[in-house]
């Protein structure tokens, strides 16, 4: 007769819990390498993550590309807001050069001439300071405010009023150039729709008003539009100076020399924009 198999330590017969729970040789094993694949790949993520990071850091000290389109764009705003940051000394200079073409001379060379300045108004409207067609125009096109100052020639006897005024763009400063200029047609007055005179009592200036305006002249800059007016000194209204050959120059010469000083660094282009340095870097 064949011994009975020996059984487990329990009572009944069956098993025992513990021989139950032991893991096999198979499995316990397996666990210390599912743990150390999951430390593996741990770390492998957080080195990943950690050079995203740091690829960002380095990107954001890189010196940033502009488009041309936004190279454009920059370069327009910092013309737009020089009439903001620029000094009024600076805008309207306390000399201001000009010169007399040698055809009203009767020379072969043109004169030198200087203007020095009276004054400096407050911004104003850009109603307020020009007269009706000129309004009714700067208005629809969308003006912001006009800056003026006034000069009286190296001779004392004529002034120009010189006037900046304030445009959305360079289209539409342009387009206030045409515009007036048709204004200027269509009434057949031959004065140029305009700036009004900026006088300033106890100076050569202080007569110098509306009716005394002989000429006016526009140009655009940028995104502003240039103005100027002249008359005498003296107070006497508008007359036909174009007979008098030298007065007829002189004005002109005035008019356009001192509205061209300011023109000049208003609508000069500044540089494309690069970084570090630029707005937006």
């Amino acid at each position: 007769m064949q011994p009975e198999p020996e059984l487990p330590d329990g009572d009944d017969g069956t098993p025992s819990a513990d021989a139950a729970a032991a893991p096999s040789s198979h499995a316990a094993a397996g666990r210390p390498r599912m743990r150390l694949g999951f430390t593996v790949a741990a770390l492998v993520l957080g080195l990943c993550g950690l050079a995203g990071t740091a690829a960002g850091v380095v990107t954001q000290f890189l010196p940033r590309t502009f488009t041309a389109a936004q190279q454009r764009q920059i370069m327009a705003w910092e013309m737009a807001r020089r009439w903001r940051t620029t000094p009024a000394g600076k805008i309207f200079p306390a000399e201001a050069g000009y010169q007399v073409s040698g055809f009203a001379l009767n020379a072969a060379s043109e004169l030198p001439l200087t203007a020095h300045r009276l004054g400096i108004a407050r911004q104003a409207s850009c109603a307020a300071v020009t007269d009706a067609a000129a309004g009714r125009v700067l208005n629809r096109l969308g003006c912001k405010a006009v800056l003026r100052a006034t000069y009286a020639d190296s001779t004392s006897s004529m002034i120009v009023t010189v006037g900046v005024a304030v445009l959305p763009g360079g289209a539409t400063a342009r387009a206030a150039v045409r515009d007036l200029a048709a204004a200027e047609a269509g009434r057949g007055r031959g004065l140029l729709p305009g700036l009004r005179p900026a006088a300033f009592p106890g100076t050569l200036a202080a007569r110098f008003g509306n009716r005394q305006r002989q000429l006016n002249w526009n140009v655009s800059a940028g995104p502003y539009l240039v103005m100027s007016t002249v008359g005498f000194a003296d107070g006497r209204p508008r007359v036909r100076v174009a007979s008098d050959a030298y007065a007829d120059q002189e004005m002109s010469s005035l008019a356009l020399g001192v509205a061209d000083m300011v023109r000049a660094p208003l609508g000069a282009p500044p540089p494309v924009p690069v970084c570090p340095g630029a707005p937006g870097c």
